[in-house]
């Protein structure tokens, strides 16, 4: 099947969105539903293949066909039985649907999203690609309705392909992402092994790649049934056995798996107000706090604990990819300890500053940190050389007009040079490289690092148009509001300790 097939599907479940937004259902909602329904359909059309019917998932098809047959004043409560039933359930199952809810109350629409919309594709019929193609380009339809703030679990899927193209996943790696949101890395990780390896991929790779050398955790449950679910579409993991994307906060306890790649965006915005406490002490009258011996300092900034966490969790040898904020590079005190421990512990090879407006969340400004984890050097630091790509400066992009697309990021895989020796890199206009001794050097071992001028600030005739000056500046006020929310939320948090105590 085509692209216009995968287009013809999207613009059928879509369309249906905006009659139930007049009943108040969100775009992440309809998604969500659209979620628990199609995962309903597809275990029907396994348990009634004529060759191989997967028995496992009769249970679940039965209840399927039981809201076929459901008259309209029984299908509400029909759908919400089986929601609640299968939300008890273990593993894939019980992601998916933990805590589901109905969020649409008009029978008479459920019924014909159930029948119409959903009930007459076949999608079990449909290839993995077109299916997986269709729920992502959902997913990205949701992404969109920044009220809901569905986002944030939302990483550009042209940055997490340049990404994969650098880091290079292989058939005997096992990949996490700490922070999955709606699991576009491990997607990505699986897509390039298959494409790469594809052909000469042993059975037991195979199997392998798709009951659990690629897993996920995400904290919140409504984003994580959509991770599952995204895995499913794709191929990886089975309906009815162990789940691969795990429900928790990453940060709560040491890493019990230690991946050879990890591929991650943690979440961006507002200090977390849950102190983790790392090596050499403990901070007294937090409400909420955790034990991590294994990392280096003590913080709230929740970048920075992941950071810490992601450098914990790397096995040996291991290489990470992370998507990190600006103050990660610059802020003192625990960021400077961080990078410190990172430059000395880890080979910290490579930085990709990034352009705003390619994230759904306004005012993000944001880099890739590459980096690797080996054997420890006793006495010497193993980063000797930070290379630093300027893809900022002088770049612009929107989420409409002007997005991002993979080709924009040709240039910095090029320079990148994966699979090559790094000693073979030669520097550009926009890629350079810093020594060990200037980075420890600097102000705070500041990685905040500039050298490119923006034309438009020199040249008049430069001059961005006006709505995207205007775009800029209402993503950077939006960053500035959510920094004195930050303020204002650890002040309120400071004065109830201290009344408290």
């Amino acid at each position: 099947m085509s692209a216009v097939d995968t287009r013809r599907l999207v613009a059928k479940l879509w369309n249906y969105c905006d009659v139930l937004r007049d009943d108040g259902v969100s775009t992440i909602d309809y998604v969500e539903q659209l979620t628990f329904l199609l995962f309903l359909k597809m275990a029907h059309e396994r348990a009634n293949r004529k060759l191989n019917p997967d028995t496992a998932l009769a249970g679940v098809a039965a209840r399927w066909q039981k809201l076929l047959d459901s008259e309209a004043q029984d299908l509400e409560k029909d759908y919400r039985d089986t929601l609640e039933h299968l939300g008890k359930q273990p593993g894939t199952l019980g992601v998916i649907f933990r805590k589901a809810q109905n969020k649409i109350q008009d029978p008479a629409k459920l019924k014909r999203l159930i029948v119409d919309l959903i009930g007459n594709e076949n999608w079990s019929s449909q290839g993995v690609d077109i299916k997986g193609d269709a729920y992502e380009e959902l997913l990205a339809k949701g992404a969109e309705d920044v009220k809901s703030g569905a986002g944030q679990y939302f990483t550009p899927r042209a940055l997490i392909a340049a990404m994969v193209d650098c880091i290079q996943p292989g058939p005997n790696d096992t990949i996490a992402d700490p922070a999955c949101g709606t699991g576009g890395f491990l997607l990505a990780a699986h897509e390039y092994i298959v494409e790469h390896y594809g052909s000469t991929l042993t059975p037991e790779q195979r199997t392998r790649l798709a009951s659990g050398a690629i897993s996920g955790t995400e904290l919140v449950d409504g984003t994580a049934r959509l991770a599952a679910m995204n895995m499913l579409v794709h191929g990886i993991g089975r309906p009815n056995g162990e789940s691969l994307i795990e429900v928790k906060d990453a940060l709560a306890e040491a890493p019990a798996r230690h991946p050879s790649v990890v591929l991650a965006n943690p979440p961006f915005g507002k200090k977390s107000s849950i102190t983790v406490i790392g090596e050499g002490g403990r901070v007294d009258k937090e409400a909420i706090s955790y034990n991590r011996q294994d990392f280096w300092t003590t913080t709230t900034n929740k970048q920075l604990n992941f950071v810490q966490h992601i450098a914990s969790m790397l096995a040996i040898p291991g290489r990470a990819a992370v998507v990190v904020p600006d103050n990660v590079l610059f802020e003192g005190g625990s960021g400077e300890i961080v990078r410190r421990r990172l430059l000395k512990q880890f080979d910290v090879h490579t930085l990709l500053r990034l352009p705003t407006g390619i994230f759904y969340a306004g005012g993000v400004k944001a880099n890739v940190l590459f980096f690797d984890k080996k054997e420890a050097l006793p006495g010497k630091a193993w980063t000797s050389t930070l290379w630093v790509y300027d893809f900022r400066v002088g770049q612009h992009f929107t989420l409409k007009q002007n997005p991002l697309r993979r080709e924009h990021l040709d240039d910095f895989v090029k320079c990148y040079r994966p699979g090559e020796p790094r000693s073979t890199r030669i520097e550009t206009e926009r890629f350079r490289s810093f020594s060990y001794d200037e980075l420890i050097a600097r102000d705070k071992v500041n990685l905040d690092i500039t050298w490119l001028k923006d034309p438009s600030l020199e040249d008049a005739d430069s001059l961005l148009p006006p709505e995207v000056i205007a775009q800029e500046i209402v993503e950077d006020l939006e960053a500035a509001l959510g920094e004195f929310a930050a303020i204002a939320e650890a002040l309120q948090q400071a004065r109830e300790r201290s009344t408290n105590s």
